[in-house]
């Protein structure tokens, strides 16, 4: 069974876009139809941002070696944390530590950029 089937997740791991190249989020967004989307842009250093657009729950996961950033351009995001839930609205930022279970939900389609290691798996470790 492959993750598609496990997790129904839209994750597109290659990378977009290349130095130089104007990265137009909103027109990217705009076009997205999935519910759980998720698609690298560029690569900075040895990190990753992603587009997230998102409507739903994600599972509970953790990621032992990476930590995981995240931003809200539009909408809103609750991310479930052991004992305490943050939530998240257009303009703020909230960095996951490596090692923290947690899971993001959004009642409403949000759009989001998320900064990671290049290497870290979505869905969790």
């Amino acid at each position: 069974m492959d993750n598609s089937e496990i997790y129904p997740y839209e994750t597109r791991l290659n990378i977009a876009f290349q130095p130089l190249q104007l990265i137009d989020e909103k027109a990217l967004a705009d076009a997205c139809r999935y519910k759980w989307y998720n698609q690298t842009l560029c690569q900075v250093n040895g990190s990753v941002v992603r587009l997230g657009v998102v409507q739903g729950e994600y599972h509970w996961h953790k990621h032992d070696q990476d930590d995981e950033f995240f931003y809200i351009i539009e909408g809103a995001l609750l991310i479930d944390l052991e004992g305490r839930t943050v939530e998240l609205g257009p303009r703020r930022g909230f960095v996951v530590p490596k090692g923290v279970l947690h899971r993001t939900r959004a009642l409403e389609r949000t759009v989001m950029l998320m900064v990671e290691n290049a290497g870290i798996i979505p869905t969790g470790s």
